[in-house]
């Protein structure tokens, strides 16, 4: 076995083993399409620049597409005596069109050539992230406009503090993804520069046109050193950091499904396609997909990590450790996009106890914040008011009591401020009426928050 990439300087054939450990093509392969196209780009570049003539470029490109469509039919014969996928292309494009093949190196290294072919990989799996993202978002705005005026509880320390709406909580969710998008986006825009024609480490002797091939390959523009450019994988642990947001947000939401479908909770019901039963149980329904979702978190967290050990020990310039990136970024990718592409289905058959939530959000004293307002908008300082309400609520806890349950002269025991108009204070759907500011809980404000969100994705699906 002699391999044809670099063995002429070489006395002994590379060992068996070696070999099989070294090779790449195993998970770069994922990037063949990328890289024909980055070959393309850089073909079509010799041929205007004068290093190969136009009909040795019609004819490289022209096998490069037939190239393509055998690894589209799988019927492309890939060999890891080749190494890894960007020989394997050249490989086979030498075996259609012969010696003429061998041109498409010119100018370039795979240094310089794997580091393009995986910038536009990222950019085109950020750009899917994106739309699950939107989507997801879409779901939770119908979703909050529905229940918009659907009581909940408002937890702080896992302890019911004050009631929102359904539709309140769910827009939470939705900032978090959100957040999420402009990370994708800002991360999109770090990585979209192209290192192409920075060769091994010191560019090329060559003239060459970079920028007409960044152009043809869709980046905003070109790397400008290029001993970084070749060694440079920030963009990917950038990606794989977006990754870990996305995922520890996808961790928060299932957390809270998990918690919510709980019988003792039994705030909502998940879809059964979304769930399973016990092997000795009969009677469980287990929220698995969330579980999983929880779960896999920290496999994607793994990724971050891996990728910021890989690369913290690194001198300039390329190594052969950068290797191991592709490994740890595509099984962040491949985990985080699964778990987006459940999420809307998952979210959107989602079912509100609205009994259940009406009830817990009354409960607990969750309106107590609003009775010591009423006292403040009486003239009493609230620091002063939090001390009444405090007593009051070691009253009726004392006695088995609600809030509701007290007669106006009981609460007056505690404060001669206190006149019959309290209990609308203490109502919770009344309470949440009046939370009408931007981003609070109100049904009003809810509804106004989801159409600007809906508004907000409607253009952005009109201009794609």
């Amino acid at each position: 076995m002699k391999n044809v990439t670099w063995s002429s300087r070489f006395t002994k054939q590379i060992d068996s083993e070696v070999l099989d450990f070294s090779q790449s093509l195993s998970i770069d392969i994922v990037l063949y399409e990328v890289d024909i196209r980055v070959t393309i780009a850089h073909v079509q570049m010799l041929s205007v620049c004068g290093h190969i003539k136009t009909s040795e470029a019609k004819t490289i490109i022209k096998g490069l597409k037939s190239v393509k469509k055998l690894a589209e039919s799988d019927k492309l014969p890939w060999s890891i005596e080749y190494e890894d996928v960007h020989m394997n292309i050249e490989n086979a494009l030498v075996a259609l069109i012969g010696d003429l093949g061998k041109k498409i190196h010119l100018g370039r290294s795979r240094n310089d050539l794997v580091t393009t072919d995986l910038r536009l990989y990222l950019r085109d799996f950020i750009d899917l992230y994106v739309d699950k993202i939107r989507e997801t978002q879409n779901v939770l705005a119908i979703m909050a406009k529905k229940y918009a005026s659907d009581l909940f509880p408002g937890f702080t320390h896992m302890q019911v503090a004050q009631p929102v709406t359904f539709g309140h909580h769910l827009l939470a969710w939705n900032e978090m993804l959100f957040r999420d998008e402009k990370r994708l986006l800002n991360t999109r825009n770090i990585l979209n520069e192209m290192p192409l024609g920075s060769a091994a480490l010191s560019g090329t002797s060559l003239k060459i046109d970079r920028k007409m091939v960044a152009k043809e390959l869709g980046f905003k523009g070109i790397t400008t050193n290029s001993m970084d450019a070749v060694s440079d994988r920030d963009y990917v642990c950038d990606f794989a950091y977006t990754n870990s947001m996305i995922m520890m947000h996808l961790s928060r939401i299932s957390e809270e499904l998990v918690l919510w479908m709980n019988p003792q909770f039994g705030l909502v019901e998940l879809d059964e396609s979304f769930c399973t039963g016990s092997s000795i149980m009969p009677q469980k329904k287990n929220p698995d997909v969330p579980e999983l979702i929880r779960g896999k978190a920290g496999s994607v967290y793994g990724s971050l990590v891996g990728l910021l050990t890989l690369m913290k020990g690194l001198p300039l310039t390329y190594n052969r450790d950068m290797q191991e990136d592709k490994t740890l970024i595509l099984e962040s990718i491949d985990i985080t996009m699964s778990c987006l592409s459940l999420l809307p289905r998952l979210i959107s058959t989602m079912k509100l106890n609205k009994a259940k939530g009406k009830e817990v959000a009354a409960s607990f004293f969750s309106t107590a914040t609003d009775l010591a307002e009423y006292l403040s908008k009486k003239g009493m300082p609230f620091r002063l008011s939090h001390h009444v309400v405090g007593d009051i609520v070691k009253y009726c806890e004392k006695n088995n009591l609600e809030l509701t349950d007290l007669s106006i002269d009981q609460l007056k025991n505690f404060s001669p401020l206190i006149s019959k108009d309290i209990y609308k204070a203490l109502d919770p759907m009344i309470c949440i009426k009046s939370r009408t500011g931007i981003g609070e809980t109100s049904p009003s404000s809810v509804t106004k928050q989801a159409n600007a969100i809906l508004a907000r994705l409607k253009k952005h699906e009109s201009v794609k």
